[in-house]
């Protein structure tokens, strides 16, 4: 496996790499280079680079979407022209199949087909998805339904962060296949997954740069890869501040809101609390809140708390929950992105992407300065 290749946007990296002037020679950039060139949000460059009808916007924000468009080389003044561009993929007809093992009840997917979806548009092309449930008998003929509407790339993800044994008719196909959150043994494919070692070293890493020094964790079930990675960056942000691991603070968990819960009333039952403690998950964090609470703790004055996939409810807790980004939207703008790389001549060989997990500074973290009574547990919670 080659080192992690952390890269924070990668549509904007590669049209770096491509230009030093930051604009794509190809005209091909992402609605978040345009947000951040404009100053504003992605729905709103969505909305007017669409034409939406019924989106009420100002005149002046208009004109700052279109000339942060016209300067990174997007596209030409006629905006409502934009679905009919021709892709600058080459061999591409318009039409990129997904497909994926979860659907229904995973966000990160959506996330993903997303991230797929608005980098396809830009170009003018269109993905079609498919749920596989990773069934030996449905997911070939699901795959076999895509390439019949004449898919001319194939994006292949899986929920759960793993390597996999690729279907001998992933290797049959005659057009790009494209691995998201996962990989191969052969590296037969382009694959990309999150840098999750990196994100555990920096999650353990924002406590230690708080003076924390007895730091628990609460992990998700041992058998899968996001676990053992994320338990390895807090061992790894540990050692590098020579700090000793201490298996006691160390809790499995199941990714559940009970588990966060249970896990975290048996870390408070310890004569030595932990002053903070690592969700590696944000519903195991849910949990860890609800038994702070009732143990009378306040965080993060007491305990301080970090999660992890940076969901929706992260920024509705009280407080605000300090946490991780899964890179999915990246990582489907990714795999788009790869589509524009030549292919190695016969069966080639291709490193493992890894993608930065951002964290997400908010207000469940503050410095570990005069431990109370209570938080080393002297006084009964």
């Amino acid at each position: 496996m080659s080192e992690p290749t952390d890269l924070r946007d990668p549509p904007l990296e590669a049209s770096r790499r491509r230009k030093p002037s930051g604009k794509n020679p190809k005209g091909r950039v992402t609605m978040t280079d345009i947000a951040r060139a404009a100053g504003c949000s992605q729905a709103t460059v969505s909305f007017v680079l669409n034409n939406t009808p019924g989106i009420r916007l100002s005149q002046q924000t208009r004109e700052r979407v279109i000339e942060a468009a016209r300067g990174l080389g997007y596209a030409p003044p006629a905006f409502s022209a934009l679905r009919g561009r021709v892709s600058p993929f080459e061999g591409l007809d318009g039409v990129i199949g997904f497909a994926v093992d979860q659907l229904a009840t995973s966000p990160e997917a959506v996330v993903a087909i997303e991230g797929a979806r608005q980098a396809s548009w830009n170009a003018g092309n269109v993905v079609l998805v498919a749920q596989t449930l990773g069934d030996s008998v449905m997911e070939p003929r699901a795959i076999a339904a895509l390439t019949k509407r004449g898919i001319s790339a194939l994006i292949y993800m899986t929920i759960f962060t793993r390597e996999i044994v690729a279907p001998d008719y992933l290797y049959g196909l005659d057009i790009p296949v494209i691995l998201l959150n996962c990989y191969t043994a052969d590296y037969a494919f382009p694959a990309v997954v999150p840098s999750e070692i990196a994100g555990g070293q920096s999650s353990t890493r924002h406590l230690i740069s708080h003076g924390h020094r007895r730091i628990a964790t609460i992990t998700g079930e041992p058998w899968m890869q996001a676990a053992q990675d994320r338990l390895k960056g807090y061992r790894r942000a540990l050692a590098t501040a020579d700090i000793p691991f201490d298996p006691e603070l160390v809790v499995e968990g199941d990714w559940s809101a009970s588990a966060g819960y249970a896990a975290t009333v048996k870390l408070l039952a310890l004569k030595d609390r932990p002053t903070a403690i690592f969700c590696q998950n944000d519903r195991t964090a849910i949990g860890c809140y609800e038994a702070l609470k009732e143990a009378g703790l306040h965080i993060p004055r007491d305990i301080s708390v970090v999660g992890y996939d940076d969901e929706e409810i992260a920024r509705h807790l009280f407080p605000p929950l300090t946490t991780s980004i899964l890179p999915h939207m990246a990582m489907g703008q990714w795999a788009i992105e790869q589509l524009e790389v030549p292919s190695p001549p016969g069966r080639g060989r291709y490193p493992i992407t890894k993608l930065e997990c951002p964290l997400v500074e908010r207000e469940s973290v503050s410095a570990a300065v005069g431990l109370t009574a209570r938080s080393r547990g002297l006084i009964a919670g």
